[in-house]
Formats: structure tokens, C-alpha cells, sequence
């Protein structure tokens, strides 16, 4: 079963790398961005961060799900998805799944153009709104990454 321990070694490497970025951004990077004299030194810089971020977070959440989609086969554990105090595991999945749309999709196609004409209307606010994102999937991921950490280590909520 050593495929299943490099699956694992994988999958958790995976969450720390792509979470820990997400937390890095969201506490530190965006507040030390704020702190940019004007609307467009932060917009040049925080694309330019953000670009190099999401190709490195697009091959962790990459691995990250094809690690955890091979977990689910292995253990044959596809049931724990019809029982609702493995709810850390539809998390795992739901915080996956934002993230890969946003990354493979919305980004590259539709939202970075958005946000950038937003931001030349309305700079203070479209800082804002991606402060206000990312704080929110901050909290949902860290809360996901908690449940699974206790869920898969046998405490079962309800």
C-alpha cells in the first residue's frame, strides 16, 4: 500500500502549499499591498505576485485532487459521501472545486479582466472585494482543513 501513503504524503503537501499561499496572500501580502502609495503601484504589483501564485497554485490543486480522488478509490470510501458526519469530506471537495474553477476558468477567461476594469474605476473598492474574496475562502478552507484533519483522525461529528 506504499501508493497510498505517496497519495497522502501528496495530498497533504498539496493543502499546505496551495492553503498556505491562500493565507500568505490574504494576511499578508493584500495588507502590505494596501500600504502602496497609489491604486496602480498596487495593481501592477499585486498581478504580478498573483500570476506567479496561481500557475504554482494550479499544479498544487492539480495534484492535490487527483491525490484525493485516488484516496476515495483506494479505500473504496465513495460511501462516506452519502453519510453527513464525514461533512469534511463534501468540504474537501466544495473548497476544490471553487478553487479550480476560479483558477482554470474564471480567472484566466473572464474575472482577471473584470477586476482590472473595475479597478480603474474603482480602485479602493475592487481592492476590497478581493480582500473580502479571499478572507472568506481563507475561512472556509482553514475550516475544511481543520474538519479533516479531526475527521480523518476519527472524530465524526452528529
Amino acid at each position: 500500500m506504499n501508493d497510498f501513503f505517496l497519495a497522502r504524503a501528496l495530498h497533504v503537501l498539496g493543502v499546505v502549499i496551495w492553503i498556505g499561499g491562500v493565507a500568505m496572500v490574504t494576511t499578508v501580502l493584500l495588507p502590505a499591498v494596501r500600504e502602496m502609495k497609489t491604486p496602480a503601484e498596487r495593481i501592477a504589483f499585486f498581478e504580478r505576485v498573483e500570476a506567479r501564485f496561481a500557475r504554482q497554485a494550479r499544479w498544487v490543486t492539480l495534484v492535490t485532487g487527483l491525490s484525493g480522488l485516488y484516496m476515495v478509490y483506494k479505500l473504496d470510501a465513495w460511501s462516506r459521501f452519502l453519510d453527513a458526519s464525514y461533512w469534511w469530506m463534501h468540504a474537501m471537495v466544495a473548497v476544490w472545486a471553487i478553487f479550480t474553477v476560479m483558477l482554470f476558468v474564471l480567472e484566466p477567461f473572464w474575472l482577471h479582466e473584470r477586476l482590472r476594469e473595475r479597478a480603474a474605476r474603482d480602485p479602493e473598492g475592487t481592492f476590497r472585494l478581493v480582500l473580502g474574496m479571499h478572507r472568506v475562502l481563507l475561512a472556509v478552507s482553514l475550516a475544511t482543513v481543520a474538519g479533516a484533519a479531526a475527521g480523518s483522525h476519527g472524530w465524526l461529528a452528529g
